[in-house]
């Protein structure tokens, strides 16, 4: 296995499995699924570099039983995520910015989980920084709690068992074996796509609502009264 150059060595997916093992893996799961400080660790890679690893019998485990436990890691995290927004409530849009806390990583959680509803416990999973965030907004959305635990339970599922299970049947193709890090750099990449292009049409939005207000700020009053009323 060569070492992903993308980001610091401790983010590294090679270097975090090989360092703290399968429960390390199940942490940083845990962590990133529902905990605030979480929306920074490698998901991802991470589950693509463990199935990998499992096929490949660096890491000594069935994978039938890793997948069980990511999903179970990753579940648990989303149900910690809700019950912290639950408790938590409105204030924590209110939280000031620190380094670890930004307020648009939960305007963009929420606006997501406005626009997509319960889903979006599901698609949220495959979004970087958005899958941490969502079950706690939905928390504080007041979300009924059975939906939640469902939908939680096929996001984790799909996510967890689907992107480890893609490692491990990938890991036995032999362009894929020698070109790990590549692999790895690409899937980091494929996963902020997403981010990007909601960032990009937020822009165009942005720019189209400041247009179509600049004439009408530019009216004087009282034609801006008769604009209006036609």
């Amino acid at each position: 296995m060569t070492t992903l150059a993308l980001g610091p060595s401790w983010l590294d997916p090679d270097y975090l499995i090989s360092t703290f093992g399968l429960i390390g893996v199940l942490v940083i799961v845990f962590a990133e699924s529902g905990l605030l400080i979480g929306f920074f660790l490698p998901g991802d890679s991470l589950l693509f570099t463990t199935g990998l690893l499992v096929t490949t019998g660096a890491l000594d485990f069935p994978l039938w039983g890793v997948c069980a436990l990511v999903v179970l890691a990753a579940v648990i995290g989303d149900q910690v995520g809700y019950l912290f927004g639950r408790k938590v409530g409105p204030s924590l849009f209110k939280r000031p910015d620190s380094r670890l806390f930004k307020q648009e990583n939960v305007e963009k959680a929420h606006e997501f989980f406005e626009k997509y509803g319960p889903k979006s416990l599901v698609l949220a999973r495959f979004v970087p920084i958005v899958r941490t965030f969502t079950p706690i907004i939905a928390g504080v959305s007041g979300m009924n709690y059975r939906s939640f635990v469902t939908f939680n339970i096929i996001g984790g599922t799909l996510w967890g068992a689907g992107v480890t299970l893609l490692g491990a049947a990938l890991g036995k193709v032999e362009f894929v074996h020698k070109n790990v890090e590549a692999i790895l750099i690409l899937i980091v990449l494929i996963s902020v796509v997403p981010i990007a292009i909601e960032y990009l049409r937020a822009r165009s939005r942005g720019k189209k609502e400041a247009a179509a207000a600049g004439p009408a700020d530019e009216m004087p009053p009282g034609q801006r009264g008769r604009h209006a009323k036609r």
